[in-house]
């Protein structure tokens, strides 16, 4: 019998895991694929995250942030994001007077950071490669089979295993959302410039575009468009794929670079009618995916994992039954309105972006302009984007 099984080894899941074992659970994680090792030699992957500050301080409570430290990342100290030149909103790290706001980091190094501090947990059991055969309800607990035919039991479970997620299906947990009808493509470039400290992002009516720095002279390049046009721009060759670059991005983008690789992904809005079952409990994309517009996220799923170690946390202190459904309903109430309003808010954004209408386009662009001017509600604003 464990404490808690997790269902899925990834950012959120392996996290969940370590805080859980830190309360001195017993604890199993069950995951398909094993993160592929790291070299530095290695081509940076397309898919990357923007580690908030708040990520940051989660990942160095577990005991992750040191060894991601050993490999590549870039602090970012800047974001800026306009329409029309001259009505741009910055936001710096020296507003608040801290040394940088967050980290663009690849999804397997978070990954690999966090594996490797599993490692290190004695009452963690990891079992890899490897999926779920079935699911079944028993007393006070849940019977897990694994398709190589080992079987055990939890008082938690825990789903963790992404959008499409088996916990949440078997569970029974229904969905709101929709599809966007827009796409996102994923470019990595080579610079000529140095290392960046800066994420920007121009919109335009057909989606933003966007610019992620990454270690050295490379950079993620986002372009938001309708996905017809997105899955065109999937079948060109990276020569060609500059052209439309060099055409479509601002003038800011410096036009002496090369496409190194890409990769594109449809956008989507999901959100679980709630988080959590008798004996279970779902966070992360299980629960939620956004639209990546503000690059929220992970930084969502690891504000999930908090909130429920923390609720563990204070239940385990009082001898309580900390798996029990009103205790599940206790994360739920910390994370739900929270996440909501995010999704809310990213929507709003991005329908007041996309259309070309004149009024609404002065409107918006005044916003950013207004926004622009330092105040106490800029400063709360960027300590939010944080997530503090």
């Amino acid at each position: 019998m464990y404490d808690a099984v997790v269902v899925g080894g990834g950012m959120v899941g392996a996290a969940t895991a370590i805080g859980l074992a830190q309360l001195g659970l017993k604890v199993a994680v069950v995951e398909a694929f094993a993160p592929k090792a790291y070299e530095s030699s290695q081509p940076l992957d397309l898919r990357v995250s923007a580690i908030s500050a708040a990520s940051e301080a989660l990942l160095d409570r577990l005991g992750a942030l040191e060894y991601l430290g050993t490999m590549r990342q870039v602090a970012y100290k800047g974001l800026e994001t306009w329409e029309l030149d001259g009505c741009i909103t910055q936001f710096h790290a020296d507003q608040i007077g801290t040394s940088h706001l967050g980290h663009i980091v690849e999804n397997r190094l978070i990954q690999l950071s966090l594996w490797h501090r599993m490692a290190q947990l004695e009452n963690i059991t990891l079992f890899c490669p490897v999926k779920i055969s079935q699911l079944k309800r028993a007393n006070d607990a849940i019977d897990i089979t694994l398709e190589d035919g080992q079987s055990f039991s939890t008082r938690l479970l825990v789903g963790a295993d992404g959008a499409n997620s088996y916990v949440r299906q078997w569970a029974k947990i229904g969905i709101t959302g929709w599809d966007y009808r827009q796409s996102a493509m994923l470019i990595n470039i080579e610079t000529q410039s140095g290392e960046q400290d800066v994420t920007w992002q121009q919109f335009t009516p057909k989606g933003p575009r966007s610019l992620l720095p990454l270690p050295g002279n490379n950079a993620s390049l986002v372009w938001y468009d309708d996905a017809n046009r997105i899955a065109q721009l999937s079948q060109l060759n990276n020569t060609a794929l500059k052209n439309q670059i060099d055409q479509y991005f601002p003038e800011r983008l410096d036009r002496d670079f090369k496409v190194i690789n890409k990769a594109s992904f449809k956008l989507t809005r999901r959100h679980a009618e709630r988080y959590y079952g008798d004996n279970l409990v779902i966070l992360g994309d299980a629960a939620h995916t956004i639209n990546p517009l503000a690059g929220q996220g992970v930084n969502l799923g690891f504000k999930d994992v908090d909130a429920l170690i923390t609720t563990v946390e204070s239940h385990l202190q009082h001898n309580a039954g900390w798996w029990t459904t009103e205790v599940l309903k206790q994360y739920q109430k910390c994370r739900y309105r929270d996440n909501q309003l995010m999704m809310t808010a990213m929507d709003m954004f991005y329908a007041s972006f996309s259309n070309d209408i004149l009024p609404l386009k002065l409107l918006r662009n005044g916003v950013l302009k207004l926004a622009n001017i330092d105040s106490p509600i800029k400063k709360q604003v960027l300590k939010y984007a944080m997530g503090f």
